[in-house]
This record gives structure tokens, C-alpha cells and sequence, in this order.
């Protein structure tokens, strides 16, 4: 078996890890949502997202394992943050003189098949990977590495996202500048693979006669208590923000309009469960509007944010 070797730039690394504070933290959905997806879409038995400490790789996301961590010596992701390679892939470990002894081939999980991206800080230092396991021998097509990387780049941009200040203190959902980090990497897949996607873009009716009349606290209620139904409506691929104020937006993949507005509807019907069982002053009601992405439309996200924003004043004046 060969042990991983350490990165030249190991020290700024760990100092980069260390300021994250992310170590040991609990699992958190957005990070589970990856690995679980990544999971279904490549069958394989296990994936995750893997932080390689100083001795040991610990798992910020685990789809398929129990373990929460494994030694640094015995890991596979050691070795894919230590190279320039995109993609580090092991297609058979039991054949492979550097991993044939290896414990976690020899015993469980049984390792065969491995393909890990590197994830990288802001500065450019590799904390971890994003990567699947298999027991039982693969081989990545070029299709199959462009998707992985996908994925990876997503859970990186979650890492991003924990180092920059990108969540609503209030809501506890993204921020607008948390949103179009995350929604930014889904509209490039969705084109490349020809998935329907939409955005919804939110604003709450008469929330400064909320504000004015019930005072602020109650203004804050309402914000929350909008941004727990919408979570509660989307699904686990789906992004949602607080661009400001009263104003919320939500990115769909693999929806159309028709689609878009059963989600609007099912928002409406949980929101006023969720006012019916508030001491709010009145029921929450919201104005919205719903574009359909086109890739040769919109040339970028702030593109299709704006024309969304725009068709949602137009539908809130009449």
C-alpha cells in the first residue's frame, strides 16, 4: 500500500482548513443533497464529501457510510488533492499495486472503483474532494467525469459559501449574493444537458402596511414564516434566496412554467397553513413571476433574475 503524499503547499493548506471551521460540524442538507444525487446518478454505492485533515479525511457529507472519518494514511482522497489531476480514478483497487492492500479494500467497504475531484478554498488550496465509491469495478466515459466535476463544483461553491457571509441572518436561507453563487453552476448544467429550468421571483403583498401598522417584529415573523413554507415547497435540488427586504426568489431545475405554477400553488396552500397557525395580524399573500429559462435567451443568471423581477411588478400592478 502507498501512503498518500502531502502537498507542497500542506501548511497554508491546513491553515486554510483551520479558518474555515467547518471540522466536525453537523451534516448539513445542502452538502447531503449533492452526495445523495450523486449517488442515484452514478449508481454507485457511496458518495461523499471528504475534508482531508492533518491525519485523518473526515466526511462533511455521507451518502452510503456509516464512518464519519477514516486515517489520512489509509485514504484515497489523500492522494487526489495531491496532483494536478481533474479527476483522480481508481477503476479496479484490488489491481492497483498502490491500493490492493489498502484496509478499506481488503475489508469493508471494499473498495474497487474510486473517482474524487479535488475541492478547493477560495485561495486556491485543496480541502477535500467530492468523490464516488464503489464496490464493484467502473470506468468514467467523458460524460460521466463532466457530470462529476458538476457536482464537485456545486460542493465547492458550498465551501465558498461557508467561508463568505451568504447566509440571511434572519430567514437562515442564501442571501442574494449566497443564491447566485449556488444558482449560477445549476443554469450551465441545465443547458449543457438540456433540462428545463425556471425561476419564480417573490415579493410579499403589503409587507410595509405590516411593518407600519404591526411594527417591525411582526414584519420579521412574516419574512420568516415565508421562507419556511418556501422551503418547505421546493425540493432538495431546488435554490432559494432573499434578494432583500421582501423580496425572494427561487431557481427550478427540471421544471417547466406549467410545472412552475403547481409549485406556486402548493406555496400558496402551505403558506396559509403556516399563517393560519401564526399570531400574524392577516394571512400572508405574495405577487410573483415565473420565467422559463432559455439558454440563448438569457445570456446570464442576473439576465433571467431581472426579467423575472420586471414580469413580477408587472403582475403585482394588476
Amino acid at each position: 500500500m502507498k501512503k498518500p503524499d502531502y502537498p507542497a503547499s500542506e501548511d497554508t493548506r491546513l491553515e486554510t482548513l483551520m479558518a474555515l471551521n467547518i471540522l466536525d460540524t453537523p451534516p448539513e442538507e445542502r452538502f447531503d443533497r449533492l452526495t445523495r444525487m450523486a449517488k442515484r446518478t452514478f449508481d454507485v454505492s457511496i458518495a461523499l464529501v471528504s475534508i482531508v485533515d492533518k491525519d485523518r479525511q473526515w466526511f462533511k457529507s455521507s451518502c452510503g457510510l456509516d464512518a464519519t472519518e477514516t486515517s489520512r494514511d489509509i485514504s484515497f482522497c489523500g492522494h487526489a488533492i495531491c496532483g494536478d489531476d481533474q479527476v483522480y480514478v481508481v477503476c479496479d483497487a484490488s489491481k492497483d499495486p498502490r491500493f490492493a492492500d489498502n484496509p478499506l479494500v481488503i475489508g469493508e467497504p471494499y473498495i474497487r472503483f474510486y473517482a474524487g475531484v479535488p475541492l478547493k478554498a477560495v485561495n486556491g488550496e485543496k480541502l477535500g474532494t467530492f468523490c464516488i465509491i464503489d464496490t464493484k469495478p467502473k470506468s468514467l466515459d467523458a460524460d460521466d467525469i463532466e457530470s462529476l466535476c458538476d457536482f464537485a463544483l456545486m460542493a465547492e461553491r458550498e465551501l465558498s459559501i461557508v467561508q463568505l457571509a451568504t447566509v440571511d441572518d434572519l430567514t437562515r436561507v442564501p442571501n442574494r449574493r449566497g443564491f447566485m453563487v449556488l444558482a449560477k453552476n445549476i443554469l450551465p448544467y441545465c443547458s449543457r444537458h438540456q433540462v428545463p429550468a425556471c425561476l419564480i421571483y417573490f415579493d410579499l403583498n403589503s409587507f410595509k402596511e405590516i411593518n407600519d401598522v404591526h411594527g417591525h417584529c411582526v414584519g420579521d415573523q412574516a419574512l420568516k414564516i415565508f421562507a419556511n413554507a418556501l422551503q418547505d415547497t421546493i425540493r432538495e435540488s431546488d435554490v432559494i434566496g432573499r434578494l432583500g427586504g421582501d423580496e425572494f426568489v427561487c431557481l427550478l431545475s427540471n421544471t417547466n412554467e406549467a410545472s412552475a405554477k403547481v409549485v406556486i400553488d402548493r406555496l400558496e396552500y402551505i403558506l396559509n397553513e403556516y399563517s393560519d397557525r401564526s399570531n400574524l395580524p392577516h394571512n400572508l399573500t405574495f405577487s410573483h413571476g415565473i420565467v422559463e429559462y432559455d439558454p440563448s435567451h438569457h445570456a446570464t443568471l442576473k439576465s433571467l433574475v431581472h426579467e423575472a423581477d420586471a414580469l413580477m411588478y408587472e403582475n403585482k400592478k394588476t
